[in-house]
Formats: structure tokens, sequence, C-alpha cells
């Protein structure tokens, strides 16, 4: 869970670095392992390994599309009970083409919904899952599930919060991803021009300032 809690007067070793330590996998349990192999296959996910030793070990990695992340089940690799795994989330630039892409390959999906009482978008069937995309980022989920019943969000994210992201780091994770942003970007240019009265010839760099702002949180050009 997030918090943006003031946590400066933590105590640390002087000279002392911080270490980066970056979520690399998430392990899921799952009960049968080729099952869950098929079904995170016709997802598009990308295999990194299927490793066994003997009947009794068997260790299964995918990635989805774009993530520094990866899953891993098998078998004799996880002590939680199969489907026990709820609320993973992926992040999506847009969550209606991320749906419809779920449907295109026979996944049960939900609508895509936003909450209406806190906390609903971690309870399948909640009455306070409200069916449409909410305005703005963050809050716009799908939920489905693998075989097992691990269930799964995509959550909508195009402009983060202020501080999660360094303005000069700013990076697409894929090309789809970049696209999107590009489109939000056009649509933004389209009323900055209208502002204006007239054609905007230093574009590219408007779009620019556009994209990574959004992407870091920090004030939108006009």
């Amino acid at each position: 869970m997030s918090t943006t809690e003031d946590r400066s007067d933590t105590k640390t070793a002087p000279n002392v670095g911080r270490v980066d330590k970056k979520l690399e996998v998430v392990v899921i349990p799952v009960s049968d392992a080729e099952r869950a192999k098929e079904f995170y296959a016709r997802l598009g996910w990308r295999l990194d390994a299927d490793r066994a030793v003997g009947d009794d070990f068997r260790i299964v990695q995918f990635t989805p599309p774009g993530s520094d992340c990866s899953i891993q089940f098998g078998t004799n690799i996880a002590s939680a009970a199969p489907g026990s795994a709820q609320s993973l989330y992926l992040v999506v630039s847009d969550i209606q083409a991320a749906r419809d892409e779920l449907v295109a390959l026979g996944v049960e999906v939900s609508e895509v919904f936003h909450e209406g009482a806190p906390g609903a978008r971690f309870h399948s069937g909640s009455a306070g899952r409200v069916n449409g995309a909410a305005p703005g980022s963050y809050g716009s989920f799908v939920s489905f599930s693998d075989p097992d019943g691990n269930g799964w969000l995509y959550q909508e994210i195009t402009t983060r919060l202020p501080g999660r992201v360094e303005a000069a780091a700013t990076s697409f994770a894929s090309a789809s991803d970049l696209a999107d942003a590009m489109r939000r970007a056009s649509v933004a240019h389209g009323e900055h021009e209208k502002r204006l009265g007239e054609a905007d010839a230093d574009w590219p760099h408007w779009y620019a300032r556009y994209m990574v702002a959004e992407q870091a949180g920090t004030e939108l050009p006009t």
C-alpha cells in the first residue's frame, strides 16, 4: 500500500547508500501447472522458463507484456492454497482496450468498473462496483481470474501522482503505451491550439513537455 506519510525522520546509518529493491517475481499457487501454463500463454505473456526435476518439482515463469515483474508457479513451490492469490495488479494505459483484448481471447472478465464504495475493487461481485470508467487516472478497473481462481485486476493509470516517477527518467514500457500517451497529448494539444487561435509550430516540444509531466505527475502544460 502506498503512503504519502512523511518519513523524513527515519534514521539511517551515516554514509550508507540506499540499495535499490526491485520487485522481480510473484509466486502464485496453482493446482495444475500445465493448465496454468496454457492459460497465461493464451494471454500472450512471455514464457521465460519451464524447468522440472523429476515428478516432484517444476517451476514455470511468465512475464506480462511491458512488465518488469514476472510470475512463477509450478509443483511444490507454493505452500498457499491454489487460487488464494487475489488482487494482483496489472497497470494498463487503456482499460477498455485491455478488456477487449481479454474478451477476444475468450477470457471471462468483468465489465469496466469504478468503486462506488471504498475497497469494492477487491471483492468480486460486490455491489460497490459501479459499471463504467472513472474520470481521470487510477480509478478504473477490470477483474478476471486464472483457472484456479487467482484474481487479477487491471487498473488504468495515465497520469501518475506526484513523486511516483522521476521526470528525468521518463520512459514507456511498450510502443502501445507510448502511442496511448501521444494520443492523449494530441487531444490536449488540440485544446491548446484552440486557446492560441492558431497552429502551434513548436508542437513537438509541447508534446514532449506534456508526456513527461503526465507520467511524472507534475503540472501539465496548457
